[in-house]
């Protein structure tokens, strides 16, 4: 009888085996690429391979093997591998999915999640929606409106810091940002700007578009139409405030050179008093530095969003995940794929995912966890959901004060835009107007064109392709 039973399970083994093209025992090759991961990295090196183990004790036998791209724009070079028939299992997309999906070449994970031990679970009510309307990316992590910091220690000093908190009006938060500019808060002339961004600036706009007005993509005019908000009157307003922030050197004149690294770089160094960072594990990165470089006293807060004609961070778009993990159509292990993916949601896999490497990032003693210092030096390479479940109990919090504070007031200041997929046949011409408002709206806030030009920049918008974009726009909202 056992001799019976053991050809069965033998049998059984070769019939799930063969069609994958496995001997027993081999592990399935699964080629994944992903955004700054290097192959060569010691650290991702560890991480791929505690992975692997935690896959293995699940009896998921695999070996990832990590793409590594070439340096520059990812989005760009990744689409051109992708192009030329190079097709990993696991695709990270950072811009670029669209004609990829068009194409045909990603999978629908609808059916997959449904059928998950873990991911349905842990899905957000903004992850539901935008897999409803784009079912090809999956991207489980915090909604990543940008939110503005201080050091707390320099907000106590401030004379208008209670009038902020209690009323933080247009004009509270200009006075607000002017003191910082003026005070000379760590006795060595700092900070010399109140804010500064990354070039773009879509960071102070989380603070200020919708007190402006600007509470969607798309707005509903008096007569019921929608027309896109930076065509509008809030736009215009809200580029005079900002020139008047950059005239009187209350916005960091070098905003516009200014990358993720150099952005963090000043306001480290206290040359700057205010900037924005994505929600939860971000702004803990950011407040570990701070407090590394000046002591524990400089630890962070987070400041609430403008109010005007509305208040709130930048709405959330759920007409799609703007990054997140595709799997391809063309790969032979899809199943095995979305498995690896479910298991970096399970108590285990988050334990690899969350927390890094053990007596490193965090420590066990008694049965529970205690992070380290340097936990705060690690992030999630996938999913991140609000609710943590670790193999074992959680000592310390997971998240400091601040980076918590800011996943509530996102929470709390939650929106959602009203906006459109742009079809193909547009993609090019939208670009083209992205482009023309970014060259109008930096030429208006530095000072090189005045704001008379904004209406200029309108009718050259609608020439453009506005026209056409805007009655699809609306056949769509409609």
């Amino acid at each position: 009888m056992k001799k019976v039973l053991s050809l069965i399970v033998i049998v059984s083994l070769i019939l799930i085996l063969v069609p994958l093209g496995l001997k027993a025992g081999e592990p399935v090759k699964i080629r994944l690429v992903m955004k700054d991961e290097l192959p060569s990295d010691p650290i991702v090196i560890n991480y791929y391979d505690l992975l692997e183990k935690g896959l293995a004790r699940e009896g998921i036998q695999v070996e990832i093997e990590l793409i590594e791209m070439p340096a520059g724009n990812y989005a760009e070079k990744l689409n051109l591998m992708l192009l030329s028939g190079d097709i990993p299992d696991i695709i990270y997309f950072q811009g670029g999915d669209k004609q990829i999906a068009d194409q045909g070449l990603l999978e629908d994970l609808t059916p997959y999640i449904e059928s998950s031990k873990y991911i349905k679970s842990i899905l957000g009510p903004h992850n539901i929606k935008r897999m409803e309307n784009y079912p090809y990316l999956l991207w489980i992590k915090p909604l990543t409106a940008k939110v503005p910091v201080i050091r707390k220690d320099w907000f106590n000093q401030m004379e208008t810091s209670a009038d902020l908190i209690e009323n933080p009006s247009i004009d509270n938060y200009y006075a607000f940002l002017k003191e910082l500019r003026d005070q000379d808060l760590d006795g060595k002339g700092n900070p010399t700007y109140g804010v500064t961004v990354a070039g773009k600036m879509i960071e102070l706009d989380s603070i200020f578009d919708q007190a402006f007005g600007n509470t969607s993509t798309w707005l509903k005019n008096e007569n019921g139409q929608f027309i896109y908000c930076r065509v509008t009157n809030n736009e215009k307003e809200k580029l005079a405030f900002y020139h008047k922030l950059y005239a009187e050197g209350i916005l960091d004149p070098a905003y516009l050179t200014k990358k993720w690294d150099t952005k963090e770089k000043v306001f480290y160094e206290n040359q700057v008093g205010v900037i924005s960072g994505t929600a939860g594990k971000v702004i803990d990165i950011y407040d570990g530095k701070m407090k590394k470089a000046n002591g524990d006293e400089a630890s962070l807060m987070v400041l609430p969003p403008a109010i005007g004609k509305a208040q709130g961070y930048t709405p959330v778009d759920v007409s799609k995940e703007s990054r997140g993990i595709a799997i391809s159509v063309l790969s032979k292990h899809k199943d095995i794929a979305f498995r690896i993916l479910d298991f970096l949601a399970s108590p285990q896999g988050q334990m690899i995912d969350r927390l890094g490497f053990e007596n490193e990032h965090y420590q066990v003693e008694d049965g529970k966890i205690y992070l380290t210092e340097k936990s705060q030096q690690w992030f999630a390479r996938f999913w991140e959901p609000l609710t943590f479940e670790a193999a074992r109990p959680l000592a310390t919090p997971l998240l400091g004060e601040a980076a918590a504070d800011s996943l509530n007031r996102v929470s709390y200041y939650y929106t959602e835009d009203i906006n459109i997929l742009i079809p193909e046949e547009y993609v090019a011409k939208w670009d083209a107007m992205v482009n023309l408002y970014k060259e109008y709206s930096s030429d208006i806030i530095t000072g090189k064109r005045p704001l008379a030009d904004f209406d200029q920049f309108v009718a050259a918008w609608y020439k453009a392709g506005g026209e056409e974009i805007t009655k699809y726009a609306n056949k769509i909202l409609k």
